[in-house]
């Protein structure tokens, strides 16, 4: 019986140093930051002994027992699963259903019509002015740099609308404006001008039904259709216009405006002292009287002559016709200029783009 005792007390001191190694565990799990085993949660716990609704510890989870399932809540009274289901209050609540697609797209078409909605038109006043900056216009049109033509109006050379401009930034719309230049108008629209050495043997068309060479083949792969200023014989060479701009080139040819061209004529000597006199005066043609405004020999070889004749006049094969009807048929005609516009040096079938001073001339010529 002694040795019982003892035994049961050696093991009642067991029981003690068991204690205290618990103990000394659960200080270190508290150090390192870990809740000691009876505050830890699970998520099915309570013992044999689960008492029934609002017991410590049950199976249905009631006035916060810690070891009952996570669907109880934590302060109910009397738990149960109505308590701890997602009516029931507490952390363990589950999400609400989501809301339906359609719902969701009909709140995103009200954001974005609140956000979508039309600009306001502010007034001109506080808007962009009209119009382009004078000096701008002038520059795009090729008269130079911005700051050139800003020299130009500083020296009053420029007009707009028949009044000289001396102040900078003045706007001004190059459909509608006029715009000069020491008296020239310069051509700030999108008109195109150009001269062509037209060699023998072209037709004056810009298409020819018959596969002739012709102006058109001079043009290819413009930005707009041009067409031709008046005409030359297929077997004459010289400068013809060509440009996109249908007023100057109806006055160009209108015999109200008088525009003069000048040819060079090869011609059979001798010549008569009185030709350039009777040329000048008048020459009798079945079309009525034609006359010549300049008549002068630039070349004499023998009995060939090189003479130079001018004239207004529009109609055709005037220069021949005239030439012939006086006793010397024509070998060979080239038009040298085409009122301020003179052919120079340019080669033959070489097509050159008129310079604003030229294209100035030319309006100037016929009142534009």
């Amino acid at each position: 019986m002694r040795s019982s005792g003892r035994n049961s007390r050696g093991s009642g001191s067991g029981g003690k140093n068991y204690r205290g190694a618990g103990n000394r565990r659960d200080e270190q799990q508290q150090r390192a930051g870990r809740p000691r085993p009876e505050e830890r949660r699970y998520d099915a716990g309570g013992g044999p002994k689960a008492g029934p609704k609002g017991s410590q510890g049950g199976p249905k989870g009631s006035q916060g027992s810690q070891g009952g399932p996570r669907t109880g809540s934590q302060g109910s009274q009397g738990g149960g699963p109505k308590a701890g289901g997602p009516k029931g209050g507490g952390r363990g609540r589950k999400p609400g259903p989501a809301r339906p697609r359609e719902y969701e797209a009909q709140i995103e078409e009200r954001n974005r019509a609140r956000h979508d909605k039309p600009r306001v038109k502010m007034p001109k006043t506080f808007g962009e002015q009209e119009g382009e900056r004078l000096q701008k216009v002038l520059a795009r049109a090729g008269m130079g740099s911005r700051r050139a033509c800003e020299e130009l109006i500083d020296q009053a050379r420029v007009e707009v609308n028949g009044k000289i401009v001396t102040e900078q930034g003045l706007r001004v719309d190059p459909e509608k404006d006029e715009i000069k230049v020491d008296g020239l108008t310069v051509a700030t629209q999108s008109y195109l001008f150009f001269a062509l050495n037209k060699p023998a043997g072209v037709v004056s068309t810009m298409e020819d039904p018959d596969g002739r060479q012709c102006l058109g083949d001079y043009v290819t792969n413009r930005e707009t259709r041009l067409f031709h200023v008046g005409r030359l014989d297929t077997e004459t060479e010289g400068i013809i216009l060509l440009t996109n701009h249908g007023e100057l080139a109806h006055r160009l040819t209108h015999p109200r405006y008088g525009v003069r061209k000048t040819y060079l004529a090869a011609i059979q000597g001798p010549l008569p002292r009185d030709l350039g006199k009777r040329l000048k005066s008048g020459i009798e043609l079945e079309d009525g009287y034609a006359r010549a405004d300049h008549f002068r020999v630039v070349q004499n070889t023998g009995k060939n002559y090189l003479v130079e004749v001018s004239l207004h006049e529009g109609r055709k094969h005037i220069v021949r016709r005239m030439l012939a009807e006086a006793g010397f048929p024509v070998d060979k005609l080239v038009r040298t200029a085409f009122g301020p516009i003179a052919l120079g040096d340019q080669k033959s079938g070489w097509l050159r783009r008129l310079t604003n001073t030229e294209v100035g001339m030319l309006m100037r010529e016929v009142e534009l």
